[in-house]
């Protein structure tokens, strides 16, 4: 019988975007791959518990701010393990290897070390999804007052945006989306396009962004390079994953103007469906950049707004 681990895994963090890896030692298995560090949570400790301990003995530094992010599972030849990442935010204290046999700050967009512990590989895409989300709203504000609003959040570092216009069509909707993929363009910053795959593929925005309605009726992950959902339970969220997506939003987590007289979820009820997944979930309903801390400690992996995203 294969042996069941709990492991916690740090994904450090530094303000210019790099995160730190480390090299396995000779003597342990999978000797030279890199991996993020951590290790195995011992009896009595909570994952969080565990990395705040692994990282004062590996590496020498204390943890003072870990933001849960994904959970993984993945069978090796010794064991099954259930990998919790965190993103360490904020830490004290020099930086020191006392396991590995070498260290090295990386960017997901460039890594040049390798090769990566299998685990661990699929994580690296999820760190290259911006943690702040706009979707337009031209209809309500109009175009001209959408896209000027739009230069100005990416001069700001705006780096993806979800083009959504439901009472657009056709023609209108096509000339919108390709001035928005233009400016996009201009700054290096993604774009998806809600529910049309064909004018995704047109415009060669980079992804598609599905309604839960298309999820269910889903079979199998579209071939863009970035694919996300809508998602409202635990279940969506669950599918979501299945098929390999690569983030998911989930809301409303307050009241919003879109949805007027819902009650939102709040961030307890978010936290606990959005828990144990390997997919990053961006939490919306009434958020603005000013609620990714707390989006963060409620595990999700940043905030995607329509009136609160943009200046």
């Amino acid at each position: 019988m294969v042996k069941r681990v709990a492991v916690s895994a740090a994904v450090i963090t530094r303000p210019d975007g790099s995160f730190l890896l480390g090299q396995r030692a000779e003597g342990t298995f999978y000797p030279g791959y890199w991996e993020f560090p951590g290790g195995k949570v011992e009896a009595g400790e909570t994952p969080h518990d565990a990395v705040v301990r692994e990282l004062a003995e590996e590496l020498g530094i204390a943890v003072q701010k870990a933001y849960p992010w994904l959970t993984r599972e993945h069978r090796y030849e010794h064991a099954h393990v259930k990998l919790n990442f965190f993103e360490i935010a904020q830490w004290s204290g020099d930086v020191k290897d006392h396991v590995h046999s070498a260290l090295a700050w990386q960017f997901a967009d460039r890594l040049d070390v390798g090769p990566m512990l299998p685990a661990n590989g699929p994580i690296l895409k999820a760190l290259r999804l911006p943690r702040l989300m706009a979707i337009t709203h031209a209809t309500e504000i109009g175009i001209a007052a959408q896209l000027k609003a739009l230069e100005a959040s990416l001069a700001e570092g705006l780096k993806l945006v979800q083009i959504r216009e439901p009472e657009l069509s056709g023609a209108a909707l096509e000339a919108f989306a390709r001035e928005v993929v233009a400016r996009c363009r201009d700054t290096s910053s993604m774009v998806v396009i809600n529910r049309d795959r064909a004018l995704a593929e047109r415009l060669n925005a980079d992804g598609i962004h599905l309604s839960s309605a298309q999820l269910a009726e889903t079979t199998s992950r579209p071939a863009l390079e970035w694919v996300g959902a809508s998602c409202h339970t635990r279940a969506e969220l669950e599918r979501a994953a299945e098929l390999g997506m690569d983030y998911a939003v989930l809301g409303p987590v307050t009241k919003t103007t879109s949805h007027a007289g819902q009650e939102g979820i709040g961030w307890s009820t978010f936290a606990e469906l959005a828990r144990d997944l390997p997919v990053p979930v961006l939490a919306i309903g009434g958020l603005s950049a000013a609620d990714m801390h707390a989006a963060r400690m409620a595990g999700a992996h940043g905030v995607a707004a329509i009136r609160g995203a943009w200046l």
